[in-house]
C-alpha cells in the first residue's frame, strides 16, 4: 500500500522540487509529440464505447462532491455551535474537519485548474484539423479553448487523494476511479494526454497541499515528530461511544 503520510508524494522535498518540476516539463514536452496520435487513437472507438465513457466522465465533475460536503459542513458547524452537550459539540466539529477536507481538498485544485485552463487557452482536440494541437487563445473564455489542464482529471485525482487521507485502505479504489476519469477524457475527445497528465499532477499536489495546511492548523490531521502527517483520532466521537456503551450496560 502507498504510504500517504509523507508531506508530499513522489519523494518530493525541498531538494527534489526543482528536479521534479524540470522532469514534469520534460515529460509534458515529450508526451506532446504524441498528443494527437494518442488522443485520436483513444477517441477512435465504437459509439457504444464512447457513450460508456461519456457516462463515466460525468463522475469527474466536482458538483457531486462539493455540494453535499459543503452542506454537511455548514450543518455540522451549526450543530457544533448550538448543541448544549460539550462532547457532542466537539464530535460535530470533528465532522466539520472531515467535510472541510473533502470540500477544500477537491474544490481548491479544481478551481485552480479552471483558472489555469482559461489563462492558457489551449484548443481542444476537436479543433485539431483547423488549428492543430498547439493553438492558444489565453482568456478566450470559450469551452473549445479550455483544454489544459483537464479539470475532470484534476478533480478525480484530488478526490482519490482525499479518500486515501481519510481511509487509506480504499486508496486503491480511489486511484482506479481517477485513472478511469482521466482515460474517459481521452475517449470522449475532450482532452489531449498532456492535459490529463497535468490535471493528475495538479489534483494530487493540490490535495496534499490542503491536507498539509489542515495538519498545520490541526484540523483533523497532525504532523508527527518524524514529519509524517496522520489523521487525528476522533476523541470526542470515541467519548460519545463509550458514554453510550456505559448507558447501555446499566
Amino acid at each position: 500500500m502507498v504510504d500517504l503520510s509523507h508531506p508530499w508524494p513522489f519523494g518530493l522535498n525541498r531538494r527534489t522540487w526543482p528536479a521534479f518540476a524540470a522532469g514534469l516539463v520534460l515529460a509534458l514536452v515529450l508526451l506532446g509529440f504524441f498528443d494527437h496520435f494518442l488522443s485520436a487513437t483513444a477517441h477512435d472507438q465504437s459509439t457504444d464505447v464512447i457513450n460508456l465513457f461519456a457516462e463515466i466522465t460525468r463522475w469527474g465533475e466536482s458538483d457531486w462532491l462539493l455540494y453535499p460536503s459543503f452542506a454537511l459542513l455548514v450543518l455540522f458547524a451549526l450543530l457544533g455551535r448550538l448543541l448544549p452537550d460539550r462532547v457532542l459539540r466537539l464530535a460535530f466539529l470533528e465532522l466539520v474537519s472531515l467535510c472541510g477536507l473533502i470540500f477544500v481538498g477537491v474544490g481548491l485544485p479544481s478551481l485552480v485548474a479552471n483558472l489555469v485552463k482559461r489563462l492558457v487557452g489551449r484548443g481542444r482536440p476537436e479543433l485539431f484539423d483547423s488549428v492543430g494541437p498547439l493553438a492558444f487563445h489565453p482568456l478566450a473564455n470559450a469551452y473549445v479553448y479550455e483544454s489544459f489542464p483537464s479539470g475532470h482529471t484534476t478533480t478525480a485525482f484530488a478526490a482519490a487523494m482525499v479518500l486515501g487521507f481519510l481511509a487509506p485502505r480504499y486508496f486503491g479504489l480511489g486511484l482506479l476511479y481517477a485513472v478511469a476519469i482521466g482515460l474517459s477524457r481521452l475517449v470522449v475527445g475532450a482532452h489531449y494526454p498532456t492535459d490529463v497528465l497535468a490535471g493528475a499532477v495538479l489534483g494530487t499536489l493540490g490535495a496534499y497541499a490542503v491536507r498539509n495546511y489542515f495538519a498545520f492548523r490541526r484540523w483533523g490531521f497532525e504532523r508527527l515528530p518524524d514529519g509524517r502527517i496522520v489523521a487525528r483520532p476522533p476523541s470526542a466521537a470515541r467519548r460519545l461511544m463509550r458514554r453510550r456503551q456505559g448507558r447501555a450496560a446499566r
